[in-house]
């Protein structure tokens, strides 16, 4: 057993090599771009254009890849992906001029948008459910994982200004990941849902050590009696709240401002009156901070739940974000706010990592039927890459314009509106599954389809059966 054991973990871990490669490829540029701009002749547009190429990249590979993997199964789906990483690796190391790397930038973009959508859905199908949560966040330690190798890459060829070699670097995780898929197996929930039921049972079998699979197999098929769907069927009513609570979730994740504070801590540190140098030390330590707080949320994840630690964040974040408004504003460029600086973004880094960062990557295959998880999945990925894209793009010239203490204070407002939107409209997905039930809800399937959220936990619990939560779906006309 302790074999089996060994062997799944190395599977979760080859299987969230692309959040490591999300992590690097998007936070190693803001070291590349500095060793960069004499050699490639940037200007200040051309490189905001570098700089954001990767997400105009992943919008696009978002929006593709939700159908294509519910299409062609997840295991094709990531080796794709990794192919997309290993040419855009190669080709940002050697790209001879600006059109290139913006080219290249595009493609990772595309990895990037790929990986994103489908790795948290794949972990997700290969977890127990009793460990789901934890194992899907394990998408999110990688993030912060690649985002910390990328920083501290980027200070180890800082003297040399080797910016080739901090992209080029980017190829070692691509080959592992590509070598590391023909290895895994494919989601047992797809094979299902394609009829190969005995290709399911068999990974079932070998990933749960032969217990549950006969359970497990009947929990998913019926889950899973209706046919897979496109954007049509995650419009209808019935999905809808789903929907708007996966696009919500993806799209605040960003407005919050937790990029900005990833991309542009230097930026930040140097504003109020820290050196280069002592900027840079200080990015390291945020990448620090928040993959050791990223451990602590994987532990947590699936006692608390999603929801309860969502807010909490919210909370936290909101006040460390007017703290530090505030002290800019009413004590300017004194060593004061400066510290205070430091401290409220550490804490906004901490209270991130342990729940807007891992959980928004959770909670989006979740919350989606499975039979347009995969697209409901990439809508909603799509969303978190164009808020990531248009806080991105927005931050350098909204600091010029606003300052720190009012533009900070924006961000503060946006989350407050994020605590409401998960009080009102995200419901708690732990231990829990999708399912469609006609019998318990007392109507036909002819008249109706449903939705049930069936707790697991209860029913484990006190043997009494699930609670059910329906929504139905209107009658089929025709």
């Amino acid at each position: 057993m302790m074999k089996g054991k060994r062997s799944n973990a190395w599977l979760y871990f080859f299987g969230a090599l692309g959040g490591v490669l999300y992590g690097y490829d998007t936070g190693v540029i803001s070291g590349a771009i500095l060793f960069m701009k004499d050699e490639l002749g940037l200007n200040a547009f051309t490189e905001g254009l570098v700089v954001s190429a990767i997400l105009i990249g992943a919008i696009f590979g978002s929006g593709l890849s939700g159908r294509l993997t519910d299409r062609f199964g997840r295991r094709r789906a990531i080796m794709s992906a990794a192919v997309l990483y290993c040419i855009g690796g190669l080709g940002t190391a050697l790209a001879p001029s600006t059109e290139y790397m913006v080219a290249f930038r595009i493609v990772l973009g595309l990895a990037v948008g790929c990986s994103t959508t489908i790795v948290p859905l794949y972990l997700s199908e290969l977890a127990p459910k009793e460990s789901r949560g934890a194992l899907s966040s394990l998408n999110q330690l990688m993030i912060t994982i690649g985002i910390l190798l990328s920083y501290l890459i980027n200070y180890a060829f800082s003297d040399a200004g080797a910016w080739r070699w901090m992209l080029g670097l980017a190829l070692i995780p691509s080959i592992g990941l590509l070598i590391g898929i023909f290895f895994m197996p494919e989601s047992p929930r797809w094979l299902l849902t394609k009829g190969k039921e005995e290709k399911a049972r068999r990974v079932l079998s070998k990933m749960r050590g032969g217990e549950r699979v006969d359970q497990e197999v009947k929990e998913i098929k019926e889950a899973e009696k209706q046919d897979q769907g496109g954007l049509k069927e995650l419009l209808e009513p019935w999905v809808r709240p789903a929907l708007i609570a996966g696009v919500g979730l993806a799209f605040l994740q960003q407005f919050i401002g937790t990029n900005t504070i990833i991309y542009y801590a230097p930026k930040t540190f140097t504003n109020v009156g820290f050196e280069d140098s002592a900027a840079i030390l200080g990015t390291v330590g945020i990448g620090t901070v928040n993959v050791l707080m990223t451990l602590v949320a994987i532990r947590f994840i699936d006692r608390i739940g999603r929801k309860p630690l969502l807010l909490f964040g919210n909370a936290g974040m909101v006040i460390s974000l007017i703290v530090l408004s505030f002290s800019n504003l009413f004590f300017g460029n004194t060593s004061g706010a400066a510290w205070t600086t430091v401290i409220c973004l550490g804490v906004f880094i901490v209270v991130f990592a342990v729940s807007w960062g891992p959980i928004v990557w959770v909670m989006l295959p979740e919350l989606f039927p499975l039979h347009v998880r995969g697209i409901g999945t990439g809508v909603s990925t799509l969303m978190l890459h164009a808020g990531n894209l248009i806080v991105t793009l927005s931050f350098p010239v909204l600091m010029e314009a606003m300052g720190i203490s009012y533009l900070f204070l924006c961000y503060a407002a946006i989350g407050i509106a994020a605590f409401l939107f998960v009080f009102f409209k995200v419901t708690e997905t732990k231990g829990k599954v999708w399912k469609r039930s006609s019998r318990i809800c007392g109507t036909s399937t002819a008249e109706s389809r449903q939705l049930t959220h069936s707790r697991l936990n209860d029913r484990q619990k006190d043997g009494q059966g699930p609670i059910l939560f329906c929504v139905k779906r209107p009658a089929d006309h025709g």
